[in-house]
């Protein structure tokens, strides 16, 4: 499954009332990180497919969910589970650390 790309739009649909926990990665093109962190997210949306969704955040794009998240650093990666925050990290994080957090949610 291919990341899905998170808009005030779908957000609601997508995120909130996902019965799969989402992984959120808050992210823009100028970012260096976030260009590192991009094929991490790739590969666990593959990994993770029909277990959790994988959800891409262009904060550039979307300042109203950034600024809901309170994101002030990117790349910035978020767990929501039943519509709650269960996990966050901020910075480049290798795929192990990812799938740490995802440990028991999914």
């Amino acid at each position: 499954m291919a990341e899905l790309v998170i808009t005030q739009e779908n957000f609601e649909q997508e995120v909130l009332k996902s019965a799969q926990p989402v992984l959120l990665d808050f992210w823009a093109t100028w970012c260096g990180p976030c260009r590192m962190l991009g094929p991490v997210v790739a590969e666990l949306a593959e990994d993770y497919a029909g277990r959790m969704k994988v959800g891409k955040v262009n904060v550039d794009e979307q300042p109203a969910l950034a600024q809901a998240f309170g994101v002030s650093s990117i790349p910035l990666l978020v767990v929501v589970k039943d519509g709650k925050i269960a996990d966050a990290a901020v910075g480049y994080q290798p795929k192990e650390k990812v799938e740490a957090m995802l440990a028991g949610l999914v």
